[in-house]
């Protein structure tokens, strides 16, 4: 099994981490990919990645880091991406209406810029998106990437369908665990499963019976329990296809 997106260069990973990694391995999560905020936190991701076998990051911009950008991190942010073999999709960008941290409009130059360099470089690209769906599906029709997955995917299946159509995937949390969630596990229901992959987004969105708490790696097992539930599916199977999604998205050694 894989964490497809887990922030773990996240301060409240700080002290434990290797403990953290040890319970993952025990519950059976082989591999994390360890997403980016911002172009320091990439370099915090990339540490990681090549500390931890076990461990491939993302290097990219937040909508909520978007103000921050300036013109100069282009090629900071090549620079990042070549850096490393570990270094495996940009992310984690996109459009961010909800908070509004960055102005809309930079937030949407800045996704679509990186958007391109995604495509130009044949990189995957790892999408954000809360309340902007319009924009987002807008911007990513004119770049046109050829491989993104929608993280943390909470919108309704008609909204997400036309990115299914293109053959992009979705990956999905611990929120479609929660009592009213049950808009996002219709989602889950109707998404294929070769275009679907499973993440906790920790230390955010702790699943059933975690929430509360401090979300970690080792709970993407609860999200593939949820899976198999809603597609009737065996664990193991869910857990097959998820880890074959994953490792052919991200590009991973077999």
């Amino acid at each position: 099994m894989i964490d497809s997106h887990c922030h773990l260069a996240d301060k409240q990973f700080s002290k434990d981490l290797p403990a953290v990694l040890r319970r993952a391995q025990e519950a059976g999560v082989g591999r994390c990919i360890v997403i980016a905020d911002d172009l320091d936190e990439s370099e915090k991701c990339l540490f990681l990645a090549e500390k931890y076998e076990q461990l491939f990051c993302t290097i990219g911009v937040h909508p909520h880091a978007a103000k921050r950008w300036k013109v100069e991190d282009l090629e900071r942010l090549r620079t990042l991406l070549a850096s490393s073999g570990k270094v495996r999709a940009i992310g984690e960008i996109g459009l961010d209406y909800f908070y509004d941290h960055s102005p809309r409009d930079v937030q949407r130059d800045v996704f679509r810029v990186q958007l391109q360099l995604a495509k130009e470089l044949s990189l995957p690209a790892v999408v954000h998106c809360r309340d902007a769906m319009d924009d987002l599906k807008t911007i990513i029709r004119e770049v046109d990437p050829s491989s993104l997955v929608l993280h943390c995917c909470a919108e309704k299946w008609e909204d997400v369908l036309p990115l299914v159509e293109r053959g992009y995937f979705l990956s999905f949390t611990g929120i479609a665990t929660y009592t009213n969630a049950h808009g996002i596990r219709r989602t889950m229901r109707l998404c294929p499963l070769e275009q679907l992959m499973i993440e906790t987004d920790a230390p955010y969105l702790a699943p059933v019976p975690h929430r509360g708490k401090r979300n970690e790696p080792a709970n993407t097992v609860e999200v593939a329990k949820l899976l198999a539930d809603l597609k009737k599916k065996p664990l193991a199977e869910i857990d097959a296809i998820t880890t074959a999604n994953t490792v052919a998205f991200f590009r991973l050694p077999a």
